[in-house]
């Protein structure tokens, strides 16, 4: 795939192709907009309407994102052509770690047509197994969960589920192949206080046909507030070039979102950072990553959950932090240039929902207090609140911060005050 040679010609020729039509196709398109002056196309199976009213996204419904990896590749044939024979170049992202995982698993053919700024399969595919991403932290001295892992191919366990030390987090190892799984009773997470409840999990998961491993880990005490967000960008040998992250404020507690973080507070720590550091020189990683990481209480240990192979829900929280992650990618892949070593740790809180919920629904005193003076101190932003956007586009985005508060109540109860 050709590469252009200036921002200038990026402003005229580049394309940004967005998989999947929320929060973060819709920072990518404000990041876009904010470096470049351009519009982003995004494709989704589904009409987003915060994302789609907005001026500077060109959104398609496209019924090939419900039909399998199969249609989707076709489709993206299809429209690197179209894209190609304008004088177009396409730079081709997915929002989900589905998304994602087609791209590299078809990017052979894909990056004919498209810039594809991911990794070869092979690595994507190994380090993602919640597994192997733990064999890697074992040899490189990073904390980590203690961690089972039970085949959802077999008709049993095969472990004295009795036996294990409760209450545990059960979850998926293969997030991307359980996301396109459909039954009663799914949830992103799994919290388990008996043998009985684990049973009935792994039954479940066996039933749905789900073929993988489900990983089965010591619950790490703490509420929101003891999960930390970290993430970084990558070059072509694995050196760590960017970084941001932070400590969660809350997060979303309804069952098919749980661990989706809502408002994060920036906050620095080397040891995450130097963690992984190590983890993405060790395998030679390169682009972004994001890595879900508790700190425990018990020890003072930071342990790491998972990494997920592309920017975050939330990485918006680069940009509010000083770094426009739109950017790096052109700048390492569609420009080619050397990037210089970046932090982005302003002072600030990225936030998903509004006052009012942070006040009645954080418990920690203090954290809380950060977390209001950033309001009211005008240092708190959402990914949508874009003054140049529509007026459409800021009622979808009013509404949905609206809905936040009701929301909270139905799963966590009455507010704290």
């Amino acid at each position: 795939m050709q590469r252009l040679s200036s921002d200038q010609e990026v402003s005229e020729h580049l394309v940004p192709v967005v998989l999947g039509g929320d929060v973060l196709a819709y920072s990518y398109a404000r990041c876009f907009h904010e470096a470049y002056g351009i519009r982003t196309m995004v494709v989704s199976g589904v009409d987003v309407k915060v994302t789609s009213s907005s001026r500077f996204v060109d959104y398609h419904v496209d019924d090939a994102m419900t039909r399998g990896e199969d249609a989707i590749v076709e489709m993206l044939e299809r429209l690197g052509e179209r894209l190609a024979g304008e004088g177009r170049v396409g730079l081709l992202l997915g929002s989900a770690d589905w998304h994602v995982r087609i791209i590299s698993h078809n990017k052979e053919c894909l990056e004919r047509l498209f810039v594809v700024p991911y990794n070869d399969f092979a690595l994507l595919d190994d380090i993602t197994q919640k597994g192997r991403f733990y064999q890697v932290c074992e040899e490189l001295g990073i904390d980590y969960p203690d961690t089972v892992s039970l085949d959802c191919r077999l008709p049993e366990p095969g472990v004295d589920l009795a036996a294990l030390r409760y209450p545990l987090v059960a979850k998926p190892s293969n997030s991307a192949a359980y996301d396109l799984l459909e039954f009663a009773g799914k949830e992103k997470v799994y919290e388990l206080s008996a043998p009985e409840e684990l049973a009935r999990v792994f039954g479940l998961l066996h039933e749905a046909g789900y073929a993988h491993d489900l990983i089965v880990q010591d619950f790490v005490p703490g509420g929101d507030d003891a999960i930390r967000s970290l993430t970084t960008y990558s070059g072509p040998d694995g050196e760590l070039l960017a970084v941001s992250g932070g400590r969660v404020v809350l997060q979303d507690h309804s069952p098919a979102r749980i661990g989706n973080p809502v408002c994060i507070l920036l906050e620095r720590s080397e040891r995450l950072i130097e963690d992984a550091r190590r983890f993405c020189r060790h395998v030679g990683y390169r682009g972004f990553a994001n890595f879900d990481v508790k700190y425990d209480e018990r020890d003072g240990s930071y342990r790491f959950f998972e990494v997920n192979v592309r920017p975050g829900a939330n990485t918006w929280y680069m940009a509010l932090g000083g770094v426009n992650f739109a950017r790096l990618i052109v700048d390492d892949y569609v420009l080619g240039r050397e990037l210089p070593y970046r932090e982005a740790y302003r002072d600030a809180l990225y936030t998903l929902v509004p006052e009012r919920v942070v006040r009645d629904f954080v418990a920690d005193d203090e954290l809380r207090g950060r977390a209001l003076a950033c309001f009211s101190e005008g240092r708190a932003a959402s990914p949508f609140d874009y003054a140049p956007d529509t007026l459409s586009h800021r009622l979808w985005s009013w509404l949905r911060a609206a809905r936040q508060h009701e929301k909270f109540e139905r799963y966590l109860g009455r507010p704290r005050r």
